[in-house]
């Protein structure tokens, strides 16, 4: 007997976690609602702070980070980048896009819907 195939799945929007460390609450504070306000990220969670460590200027530099982690769709990727850019103080920020390649269909389209269309 022949086992029927699964239906597939409508076509799903594809959605992004960013990860961007900040220098302070405040700057992420900051980030957090220019991001949220138009609607370019449904969430934002800021993590307490973290200690890192990395190279720059040839040397090592240890400093206090607060992580900020930001949820949207793919196709706003290159919005939010802009905009945490232009509110970022470090030269160089880590904006890390992250795929989720796998994740329930409600959260998916909670994501879409708290997020404005590209």
């Amino acid at each position: 007997m022949d086992t029927p195939h699964p239906v597939p799945y409508p076509p799903r929007m594809h959605i992004i976690d960013i990860t961007v460390n900040c220098p302070s609450i405040e700057t992420a504070d900051a980030i957090s609602a220019a991001l949220i306000e138009p609607r370019l990220v449904a969430c934002s969670n800021r993590y307490p702070a973290i200690q890192s460590a990395y190279f720059w200027d040839g040397a090592v530099a240890r400093e206090e980070e607060h992580p900020l982690h930001l949820k949207t769709r793919a196709a706003l990727g290159d919005a939010v980048e802009a905009a945490v850019r232009a509110l970022h103080p470090y030269a160089v920020p880590p904006i890390i896009r992250i795929n989720i390649d796998h994740a329930n269909d409600d959260y998916i389209a909670w994501v879409c819907a708290e997020t404005c269309a590209p």
